[in-house]
């Protein structure tokens, strides 16, 4: 019989036919995300190889136009002897793992009091997140009169039990601790938001397996819940560390940078080089190697997720 008599299965044409149809889904979901990947690639990845070309690059003004001159690595070099670079990484990092613990304990505590209650439960949650709807220019207004070394709030507060009234925003003891606090109270409630989506995903029929087993609500929570709910906890510090890297505002408003260097960010010293120093190219450089320690801490977060997955 002839190789071209034989009779070819229909399930081998099923699956030719199958496979067509794949490979030109395939090829139709390539062409409908092209443009919108084309778009991204040109919103991102062009801003950040003109900034890399910069920071090797001598950047002055002359007749409304930029003259550019090869620097080499002269400001990378000069990251290492800038004193005010150096306090605002210090002053950064102290200020983001403070703040992004002190919201993730009261953010998990919250989701956890609110996912009890029934009664009342959409007021709760929208009291909760109010302060993540302020605009950050009206949370510098409110912070700055509350914590006003003569008329402020918090201050009468102390001294209506006998303590003595504190230079909050002024002191440097006291004024990275009072940004922080800011912020804790500020971003709260994006933790307890997504804490509280990850506690009413998890299966229920676990929790009732330990109630039946007669576990204490604390061993329910150390034993079952937070092993549970880890990937969460992962993933909202490593969105909120970010975040909370990238602080500008709120030291702009309530501090500037003050006094000192106590409240010096990496942010505000960004801003100071590339807008009052006028000095693009080194600011270039400060902003690679920013964006360097930030993929750093977001790729060790991600690692730290899929270990946690794992296990």
């Amino acid at each position: 019989m002839s190789t071209s008599s034989m009779t070819v299965p229909a399930g081998l044409k099923m699956a030719r036919k199958h496979g067509a149809s794949f490979g030109d889904d395939r090829l139709w979901r390539w062409l409908t995300f092209s443009p919108a990947l084309g778009l991204m690639l040109l919103l991102s990845v062009l801003p950040l190889v003109n900034l890399l070309i910069s920071s090797f690059q001598d950047i002055s003004w002359a007749d409304g136009s930029a003259v550019r001159t090869f620097a080499g690595l002269s400001s990378y070099h000069a990251l290492a002897a800038d004193t005010l670079f150096a306090a605002g990484l210090a002053n950064t990092f102290i200020f983001a793992f403070a703040a992004v613990a002190g919201q993730m304990v009261l953010g998990l505590g919250l989701a956890l009091l609110s996912s009890k209650v029934t009664r009342g439960r959409v007021l709760y949650r929208a009291i909760f997140i109010l302060p993540i709807l302020i605009p950050g220019i009206v949370i510098g207004a409110i912070w700055k009169l509350m914590l006003n070394y003569d008329f402020g709030l918090v201050n009468q507060g102390l001294a209506l039990l006998g303590i003595m009234p504190q230079d909050w925003l002024g002191a440097p003891e006291t004024a990275l601790l009072s940004v922080i606090m800011v912020d804790i109270w500020h971003w709260t409630p994006f933790c307890f938001l997504l804490f509280l989506a990850g506690l009413e995903s998890l299966p229920q029929d676990v929790f009732e397996a330990a109630r039946i087993d007669g576990a204490s609500a604390w061993q329910e929570f150390f034993h079952v819940t937070l092993p549970l709910i880890i990937p969460t906890i992962v993933v909202t510090f490593a969105f909120r560390l970010v975040l909370a890297f990238k602080v500008f505002d709120e030291v702009y408003l309530l501090t500037s940078g003050g006094p000192g260097t106590a409240t010096e960010v990496v942010s505000f010293t960004l801003y100071q080089r590339f807008f009052t120093e006028d000095r693009i190219g080194y600011g270039s450089a400060m902003s690679i190697a920013v964006i360097f320690i930030v993929s750093l801490l977001l790729v060790i977060a991600l690692s730290a997720r899929r270990q946690a997955a794992a296990s």
